[in-house]
């Protein structure tokens, strides 16, 4: 018997809702918990201490923000799963079955190991700002240099750690592709699992409320967690660059610490990747459909960069050019797609197409719209930095030549901030070629692309097939990576 809207709704809102608080919640917290134990020493070692090769390791440690969590979380799977690389190992040697990775322990690594790069950016951002006198002046006064970091670096650190684990605890939420490889229930997993077995779309509407309420909840405990961190430089004269901290007997742990970082995140998993990608070639794969796949992730991603690039530049030109109420109020509602899950996006989408325009339903113009209005933010914020850059006297002084004001947007405005509004297509590309959840509702029929590939194929186990379509999913994503660290974008 098909419920009615009420009763569909009550019935996903059942006391199984407050289990999956629970579980998501607290998978959450751990994530976020380990992201900042291993982030904030890697922030601190590679810009404030004399460690040998720092910004190799800065990049290096950066590196695994390129892959997927769904990647990740199948590579871990193909390495330590029932059928994975590290038992067909221990098979000679009499071990018949490893530990499972499946539930709550690999989701908490698969998330944690390529999510701490958010905390590690705004922390080493943070470190550079900090003003180097007041740890001087607080160990001139007899302070130990591990009571100075507690008392004066950690302490102007909070706000930066906050943001970043904000980012962490958001990514969480909203993750669907490692969750469900991993086969720990979250609101994500639930909320598809729903929208998929019933006829009915209501109780994935209610639960995908529910996830919207606990994420506004979340940004507004953040608010004022971040209104009460308020450390800044006051005093006069101009601030010089910190001092390296020598690390003496402490260098090899170092050097240790970071090696064994870069080998869990980047080398492990791309190691499984290429050796799983050769068993793949042996199985004769379809590089026409890998073609394929490939192309669609390429226009899917460029359509979303290229509408949330054009949206940017003129809520920018609002907020920059002609702040008032009106455009502030704008630009929050942009910056709202962020804090929203993909699947929830993605429902929102499906009723507003079904029910009032059914012609662009399962549509690739519906797609690509979901994926411009989820990462339209990270084309905002670089287009506003690069706007803010641009002397509103120059574009007075084109006027004042008699060029009206398109003609002075297009010969003067737009090459100045071309390099912003290019870091910050760069973002959306990067963010939508990976995007699973609203791939995986929105998608017209007959459209695949790699990350839809990569999650199909995991989850039936085939991981030769899902390795090929997931290494080129990363040889597509790292040009993008590249540019913006060219540019000294800031990645999310």
């Amino acid at each position: 018997m098909i419920l009615d809207a009420p009763e569909a709704a009550a019935d996903a809102l059942s006391s199984r809702t407050l289990g999956l608080l629970g579980r998501t919640f607290g998978l959450g917290a751990a994530v976020t918990a380990t992201a900042i134990a291993i982030a904030v020493p890697l922030a601190w070692l590679t810009t404030r201490t004399d460690l040998p090769g720092r910004r190799m390791w800065a990049t290096l440690t950066t590196l695994p923000l390129v892959i997927p969590s769904y990647v990740g979380a199948y590579l871990l799977v193909s390495a330590f799963g029932p059928r994975g690389f590290l038992q067909d190992a221990l098979g000679p040697l009499g071990v018949e079955r490893i530990p499972s990775i499946f539930g709550f322990p690999g989701a908490w690594l698969a998330l944690t190991l390529f999510t701490y790069p958010l905390v590690s950016i705004t922390v080493r951002g943070a470190l550079i700002r900090i003003d180097p006198q007041l740890e001087e002046a607080a160990r001139a006064m007899g302070r130990s240099p591990l009571d100075t970091f507690r008392t004066v670096v950690l302490p102007q650190l909070l706000p930066a750690i906050a943001a970043g684990a904000l980012l962490v605890m958001l990514y969480v939420l909203s993750d669907f592709g490692a969750v469900s490889i991993m086969g720990f229930d979250t609101f994500t997993l639930d909320i598809y699992v729903f929208y998929q077995s019933s006829f009915d779309r209501t109780g994935a509407a209610a639960l995908g409320a529910v996830l919207v309420l606990l994420m506004i909840a979340l940004l507004f405990v953040y608010s004022r967690f971040r209104g009460r961190l308020s450390y800044y430089r006051a005093g006069p004269g101009t601030q010089r660059p910190p001092r390296a901290a020598r690390l003496g007997r402490w260098k090899l742990p170092a050097l240790a610490f970071c090696s064994a970082v870069t080998l869990v995140a980047l080398v492990l998993p791309v190691g499984v990747l290429i050796y799983w990608s050769t068993r793949g070639l042996g199985a004769d794969p379809d590089w026409s459909a890998i073609g394929t796949h490939a192309v669609n992730s390429l226009l899917a991603g460029a359509g979303a960069a290229l509408i949330a690039a054009l949206a940017a530049i003129v809520l920018s030109l609002l907020v920059v050019r002609y702040p008032s109420a009106i455009s502030r109020t704008l630009e929050r509602l942009g910056y709202a797609g962020y804090a929203l899950p993909g699947i929830v996006v993605a429902l929102a989408l499906v009723f507003f197409a079904s029910r009032v325009v059914p012609a662009i339903y399962q549509t690739l113009g519906l797609l690509i719209v979901a994926l411009g209005i989820l990462f339209v933010p990270l084309a905002i914020g670089a287009t506003i930095v690069a706007l803010m850059q641009v002397p509103p006297r120059v574009e007075e002084a084109a006027r004042g030549l008699g060029r009206g004001p398109i003609e002075v947007f297009r010969t003067i405005t737009t090459p100045l901030v071309a390099a912003g509004v290019a870091a910050g297509a760069a973002l959306v590309f990067l963010n939508a070629v990976k995007e699973l959840p609203a791939t995986l509702i929105l998608a017209p029929i007959g459209f695949e692309t790699l990350a839809l590939d990569i999650w199909r194929q995991t989850t039936i186990g085939f991981f030769e097939a899902g390795a090929i379509p997931a290494l080129v999913l990363l040889i597509v994503a790292a040009p993008p990576l590249y540019l913006l660290s060219g540019r000294g974008a800031t990645v999310p």
